[in-house]
């Protein structure tokens, strides 16, 4: 997964990241509220680890732009022990879980492990984008009920296009996510897929549109 981490301790940040790297996963990290509620924004995640207190705007001012802009990745609330009212307010603003501080990291593993589970459930149904249905489980992607002959790279991305739909996904970002986070490729490694997938997309009315410098961005025809 590609987790952010917004937290003003810059030690503590750095070592959630570092042990979530070590695990596999992508993780991008941020000190201010204002840089992370832009961030989130543009760029969106697969979850976010929140810390409450931040310079700018607050951990509960950033999950409150979340949730009215439509954004309902997983978010832990990363709390001090005095905190119980703001971890209230967090959970009943749309907050998915919290920890208090200070806290081990096997836990804060443990609750990200239950959050992704959950995330793979809701991830069970067939989304559509167009004339394409695309079954998540089955990770088959067909045109009015026939399957489509796709590789799993150009499935890859457009999984990863299709959940960030309507954001501009940066190509390093689509690279971890078709190669591996920490796979030893150039982020141009993708870019064949993207062409090949395109192509096959044109005739459907959908896009896959490169914005020069950012990355790629996916639409619907008008």
């Amino acid at each position: 997964m590609r987790i952010v981490i917004v937290e003003d301790n810059e030690t503590l940040a750095k070592a959630i990241a570092y042990r979530l790297r070590d695990r596999g996963h992508a993780a991008e990290v941020l000190l201010d509220g204002d840089e992370a509620d832009l961030y989130l924004a543009q760029e969106g995640a697969d979850l976010v680890v929140l810390d409450i207190n931040l310079p700018g705007q607050s951990g509960l001012e950033i999950l409150k732009s979340l949730r009215n802009r439509g954004d309902g990745v997983p978010v832990i609330l990363l709390t001090a022990r005095a905190e119980t009212s703001d971890r209230v307010s967090g959970l009943d603003m749309g907050a998915d879980d919290y920890l208090v501080k200070p806290f081990e990291m096997d836990e804060l593993e443990a609750r990200i492990r239950a959050l992704s589970r959950r995330k793979e459930l809701d991830y069970g149904a067939k989304e559509s984008i167009g004339a394409l249905e695309f079954d998540r489980a089955a990770r088959q992607v067909s045109v009015q009920g026939k399957v489509m002959d796709i590789p799993r790279r150009e499935v890859a991305v457009l999984e990863c296009l299709l959940e960030r739909r309507g954001r501009i996904v940066p190509k390093s970002q689509l690279t971890d996510y078709v190669y591996g986070v920490g796979a030893d490729v150039e982020a141009s490694a993708v870019e064949p897929h993207v062409s090949r997938l395109r192509k096959r997309l044109q005739d459907l009315g959908i896009r896959i549109k490169t914005a020069r410098g950012l990355g790629y961005l996916l639409e619907v025809q008008k």
